[in-house]
């Protein structure tokens, strides 16, 4: 049986790391936020490619302690999974902005309200989880954490399909349903990521509980 407290308390500079890319992760669904209830000419992506770029830095961070650290409290394989799964979470939030401001026409009038208060929703549980591999892996905090990532992307899907069934009424123009479907499938992502990264979270608990 692994001791926690041996486990534990070697290094915490991975937990610095995590927690820092979840953040941004959040960060970005913020910009995207208010990127959309800004009008069309005034819309920028410097907040959500500041965030990126951040994170970016935050993973690089990652691979290099990666290689200068020769024992460390989580198993590298399991470092480098929740780092890339939370570095895509800000990298996919920027292509959906970046859709939005190219055809800005196209977008306007659809509701995103909801979307977006599951995406910050979402990325709000994933800052909470990440945390939660400091603090001496609580398994039942852990386990509803990810149910609540689960429920959010199952939702999700159920909004998406509403979506996608008004998107293929035949009242739409057919560059717009090519459009909004990719952004669709764009928004998707987000979810997944979130998720991905709570069920890396959820095998690392297991794997030492």
């Amino acid at each position: 049986m692994i001791s926690l407290q041996k486990f534990f308390g070697k290094t915490d500079v991975f937990y610095d790391l995590l927690e820092a890319s979840a953040e941004e992760a959040r960060i970005s669904i913020k910009a995207l936020r208010a990127l959309i209830a800004q009008q069309p000419a005034g819309r920028s992506l410097d907040d959500l490619i500041l965030s990126r770029r951040k994170d970016k830095v935050i993973t690089e961070k990652i691979d290099e302690a990666l290689c200068r650290t020769f024992v460390s409290d989580l198993e590298r394989e399991d470092v480098e999974q929740l780092a890339n799964a939370l570095y895509k979470i800000p990298k996919t939030v920027e292509k959906i902005a970046e859709r939005i401001i190219i055809a800005p026409a196209r977008v306007d009038a659809v509701d995103f309200t909801k979307h977006l208060t599951m995406m910050q929703d979402a990325a709000d549980t994933v800052v909470l989880i990440v945390q939660e591999l400091r603090k001496k892996l609580h398994l039942e905090r852990v386990k509803d954490h990810n149910a609540k990532l689960q429920f959010i992307e199952g939702e999700a899907d159920k909004l998406m399909l509403d979506m996608l069934r008004d998107l293929y009424s035949g009242k739409h123009e057919a560059v717009t349903v090519i459009y909004l479907k990719d952004l669709y499938d764009l928004m998707e992502k987000v979810y997944d990521r979130c998720r991905d990264a709570g069920n890396v979270v959820s095998h690392i608990v297991l794997k030492y509980s």
